[in-house]
This record gives C-alpha cells, structure tokens and sequence, in this order.
C-alpha cells in the first residue's frame, strides 16, 4: 500500500511541473483536481495517562472532480476519491490474545521503544468550492471546505521493544469513519484540517477500565495540481 501512495505522490509531482497551460479563455472551465497531502495527527479526547510520542503523521492522495454552480464557476462542490494513510504513536500497547485484544500503557517498562497504529483507507471527500480563480487564472485563493468518509481497508498495531517487536491487525480500529474538512490557501499551497466526528475504535473498546473514545485532529499541508 506505501509503494502505490508514494508512486501516486511521485505521479503529481510530476503532473505539477510538466503541466502546460495551453488552455484558451474557455468559459466553461472546470477545476479538476489532483491532490496530495501530508498531516500531523493529533488525538483528542484521550484517556487519562495517554499521551503522543514520536511523530504521528498522515498522508493522502487522489482525485476530485469539480463541479460549478454558477455562471463564474468560482462556487460550486467537488466529489473525490483517494488513499489515505495515518499513523498514531502513542504509551498504549496493544496486545493480540486469542478471544480479543487487550490495551494497557507502557510507561515504566525500560525496554520499550514505541507503539503505534496505522490505518490504510480509502477515501471520499465531498466538498463546497469557493475560490476567485476564472478562465485563464492558474493561481488564485481557495476556500473548501466540506466532509470526507472513509473506509479502512486495513488497520494493524505495532510495539517494539529493545529485544523483541510484534505486529498484527488490528480489527478494534474503526472501519467506517467520517469527519470534517477545510482546506484553504493560494495556488497549489494549501492549509488542510480534518476533525473526525467518529471515535478512532470501535464501541465498546476500554483502556483501564474506561471507554476509549479517542477521536483525530489532522493539521497539514495539501497540495491541488490541476
């Protein structure tokens, strides 16, 4: 999955600098867009004791198809498709048992080195548009700002200590997650900002004893390519 993210990251790069702009005046223009960006993520509403550690990041990538309302086309909403990758390093462990999995924190153990969840989905952002761009602007503001769905295809958990490491999927992660978006900026170089409005786990998953209701805060960089 990280090799088809990367070569799609490498493909827009390339698309980026090699882009002609032979396009005449056409009053029916559309904004048609790749995109790709990078995040960190934060998680919110954590249990007591819980903490980040080392960089906890996101990445994705993919398409949005424009689609303008009005007689400037600079408003209208854009439906997409992507990949997304996120990682959270975090104290918690998570252990593999054979009826379930387990969660308990890790400080105090001398051996450990970190711990981390990563999720591989696949993504629907749905968008509204407004930007001041019109038929022969390629640098212009934009302001988008909407939802974005997401299925995980894969999630897994990893902790690794000094003299050993273990990895395994983990299925307490939630498939089907959604949040809000706003991305905003001028040209190709844009603030993004997701705030999840689904927990990272499933209901019913504790830590201590408690519901783990952590939810995301992803704050980055996205970057449209027409």
């Amino acid at each position: 999955m990280r090799p088809i993210f990367l070569c799609l990251c490498i493909c827009f790069s390339v698309v980026l600098h090699s882009q002609l702009k032979t396009d005449e005046a056409n009053p029916r223009y559309l904004e048609d867009q790749f995109y790709a960006g990078i995040s960190y993520n934060f998680i919110l509403n954590k249990p007591d004791d819980v903490n980040q550690r080392n960089f906890s990041y996101g990445l994705q990538g993919g398409f949005i198809k424009d689609i303008p309302f009005n007689s400037d086309r600079n408003f209208g909403i854009g439906i997409g498709l992507g990949l997304g990758i996120n990682n959270y390093y975090t104290n918690i462990r998570a252990i593999d048992s054979v009826s379930s999995i387990g969660y308990d924190l890790v400080d105090g153990i001398d051996e450990f080195k970190r711990s981390k969840i990563e999720s591989y989905l696949l993504e629907v952002p749905f968008e509204f548009r407004w930007r001041n761009s019109d038929a022969t602007a390629y640098s212009f503001w934009r302001v988008y700002t909407g939802v974005k769905f997401g299925y995980a295809l894969n999630s897994r958990s990893k902790y690794v200590e000094t003299s050993q490491k273990g990895a395994f999927t983990n299925t307490d992660v939630r498939n089907f997650q959604y949040g809000l978006t706003l991305n905003f900026g001028y040209h190709n170089f844009n603030i993004h900002a997701y705030y999840a409005l689904t927990n990272l786990f499933n209901e019913g998953v504790t830590l201590n004893g408690m519901n783990n209701e952590m939810r995301t805060l992803r704050i980055g960089l996205i970057f449209y390519i027409l």
